[in-house]
């Protein structure tokens, strides 16, 4: 069963070498990040599940010791999935790089970790499915959830202003911070791709294994620089 989950979002600027000379700025989302992900080792897991939106070519699961890499945004930084293992043929989507990133920051020794990369239009009741299925994986399972909010929340945002970004991405930021898996079920899928919220799948995938867990949650960050929604949550 879910035991604990970090929710965290996946821009390559969490990684400095990415954000260079704008690292500063996302400091506090990189601390509240690591926080998050470090919470996870106190659940004493036997399994940690890391699960992202990922392109129609990433989807699937990505084995413990798989690799990735940041070579494509121009900085020499690579990252496994976990400590040895075998490694896959493909290389980790955007996503789950990000999250090795935070794991090896963190020092991930706690237990096997396996990698999901999630299509952003898969639809909610396989969302939840394949969350109660992950949950089952193991007597002790924990998440780390990696996705966006929306990318509509200024006129310079990705996908440019849309009044309907910020209270999405309120109600999706209360209901990461309560643990409240109903209300993350019921996200608005059609909306949510509208609004370019990549987390949405990821999100409702974290519902799935979460319903009747009974665990509790905490808003550790809040915020939209550069008109991207990011929410950073732990739950125990």
């Amino acid at each position: 069963m879910l035991v604990a989950a970090a929710v965290c979002p996946c821009p390559p600027l969490l990684v400095p070498e990415v954000a260079a000379g704008a690292a500063p700025e996302l400091d506090a989302l990189r601390a509240a990040c690591l926080d998050a992900v470090a919470v996870l080792a106190a659940a004493r897991p036997d399994l940690l599940v890391v699960l992202g939106p990922a392109g129609p070519v990433d989807r699937g699961p990505y084995p413990q010791g798989t690799p990735g890499s940041f070579r494509g945004l121009g900085v020499d930084v690579d990252v496994r999935l976990g400590q040895g293992g075998p490694a896959d043929e493909r290389e980790l989507p955007q996503s789950l790089a990000v999250a090795a990133w935070l794991l090896e920051r963190t020092g991930w020794a706690a237990s096997p970790v396996q990698g999901l990369g999630v299509g952003e239009e898969l639809e909610t009741g396989r969302c939840l499915a394949a969350g109660r299925e992950l949950a089952g994986a193991a007597e002790r399972v924990a998440f780390l959830v990696m996705g966006d909010g929306s990318a509509c929340r200024t006129l310079k945002a990705p996908g440019y202003l849309d009044e309907r970004a910020e209270p999405f991405d309120a109600g999706a930021a209360r209901a990461l911070g309560a643990a409240d898996t109903a209300t993350l079920a019921a996200l608005d899928a059609e909306l949510a791709y509208a609004l370019k919220a990549a987390g949405r799948a990821p999100w409702q995938v974290l519902a799935g294994a979460g319903e009747g867990a009974g665990l509790r949650g905490a808003l550790l960050y809040e915020d939209a620089p550069y008109g991207v929604g990011y929410f950073v949550a732990s739950w125990s």
